[in-house]
């Protein structure tokens, strides 16, 4: 069982989307909610210039036994974490992520153009990450609970089912009507999700 939850956001660096859901555990593990330097409201830090930079830090924190709770891009972070550290990554939450899959085949839309006219303050190398990890992905054996809006443009069902067909213990829920947000919009539903899924053994 895990000592440590770790959450991470997605591309905006927004820290507050999973505060409802942190809020509604009642699992004791300690919580975090970490930021991208840069993003949203955490400060820049100068050794953090790629998305390589991202994962470093976020391995660097898992020194016990550590749950990670993902958004979106960050849930690509999560799944190269749980690949670098699979002695101490205990369980995985993706919440509508890429899962470093080539999400357009799959009729994902395209949010980079959007993303980076809307927020032209951020570092632009994180929106222009690509990588596929669909090789790595079954050499993941812990439990992974996905979680999908049935209304995702970003990150269709599609996305959420073939990780769930590549990944060896994943589990798929998907929220009807539910939107990129629906960790934050569903916080209620996705709570006790997260609460049973980490008291799965490993």
């Amino acid at each position: 069982m895990p000592s440590k939850l770790l959450f991470l956001p997605g591309a905006t660096g927004n820290t507050a989307l999973w505060q409802p859901v942190s809020g509604l555990l009642t699992h004791p593990a300690r919580k975090i909610h970490l930021g991208w330097p840069g993003f949203g409201p955490t400060p820049p830090d100068s050794a953090v210039r790629s998305f390589d930079d991202l994962v470093t830090r976020v391995v660097a924190q898992i020194d016990e036994p550590t749950a990670l709770i993902a958004q979106s891009m960050g849930g690509v972070i999560a799944l190269r974490t749980a690949l670098e550290k699979p002695d101490l990554v205990t369980h995985l939450v993706l919440s509508v992520t890429s899962g470093g899959l080539d999400v357009n085949s799959l009729g994902a839309e395209d949010w980079r153009p959007s993303f980076l006219k809307n927020n032209p303050n951020l570092p632009r190398w994180f929106a222009e990450h690509h990588e596929d990890l669909s090789a790595r992905l079954p050499d993941i054996r812990i439990p992974t609970l996905l979680l999908w809006g049935g209304a995702d443009p970003i990150s269709p069902v599609a996305v959420g089912q073939r990780l769930s067909a590549l990944l060896p213990k994943a589990e798929l829920h998907v929220f009807s009507g539910g939107d990129h947000d629906l960790a934050n919009t569903f916080a209620a539903d996705v709570a006790p999700l997260i609460d049973a899924h980490l008291r799965k053994t490993t």
